[in-house]
């Protein structure tokens, strides 16, 4: 096992009551956004847990993934859906790899030797 998710989560969830105390309204404002992302209706919970988890993936969060894979099993999401939603995720990565490679062959070139 990598990592104990479950005790990642819960540890998580205690450790963020110093950043709450220590500025209540930054959490106020982002218990806010959380909040509204779920408003709109269009997508279902299960499909924008599965999307958080693949975005969670991509910036390498281990405490938005142990969040959304918790609540993506709640909302009902299956092993096949989420290894979907993770294969978009691998691909867009190594995608935005190829992207961001590009870019620094050419930084690379605008810098020429002295």
């Amino acid at each position: 096992m990598l990592n104990n998710w479950t005790e990642l989560l819960k540890n998580l969830r205690g450790a963020s009551t110093a950043l709450a105390k220590a500025n209540p309204k930054l959490i106020t404002a982002f218990q806010g956004l959380n909040a509204a992302q779920n408003g709109a209706g269009a997508l279902d919970a299960k499909t924008r847990e599965l999307i958080a988890l693949a975005v969670a993936v991509t910036t390498r969060c281990d405490g938005c993934i142990s969040s959304h894979a918790s609540a993506a099993r709640a909302a009902g999401a299956t092993e096949a859906e989420l290894s979907d939603a993770l294969g978009t995720a691998i691909a867009l990565n190594a995608g935005a790899a190829y992207v961001y490679s590009v870019r620094a062959m050419e930084a690379f070139g605008q810098f020429e030797s002295k």
